[in-house]
């Protein structure tokens, strides 16, 4: 796979913003057949940093209700990267 096809989108919020900045961890969204090892090169390639771990999580969709029933949202897959303490990423 491709990096840009591996990584969909950094996760910008409040806590991951905390994480970056204290930790030295970034959360991306990421796609759901994507393995550890994927999206550590793909990370690397894009952001050129040295990846110590990848944690995956997938996230199950959720029902949403409008005024025709119910439908379901789809589920994605969360990266949260842990970089080496001398690389920063500048997109946070």
């Amino acid at each position: 796979m491709k990096p840009t096809t591996v990584i969909h989108r950094p996760l910008i919020t409040e806590k991951n913003t905390f994480t970056s900045s204290e930790f030295n961890r970034y959360g991306f969204e990421v796609d759901p057949h994507a393995t550890k090892e994927q999206i550590k090169s793909a990370i690397e390639k894009l952001y050129e940093v040295r990846v110590l771990s990848v944690a995956t999580q997938t996230r199950r969709g959720r029902i949403k209700r409008n005024r025709f029933g119910t439908y379901l949202k789809g589920a994605h897959k969360r990266a949260i990267v842990k970089i080496h303490p001398d690389d920063k990423i500048e997109l946070f």
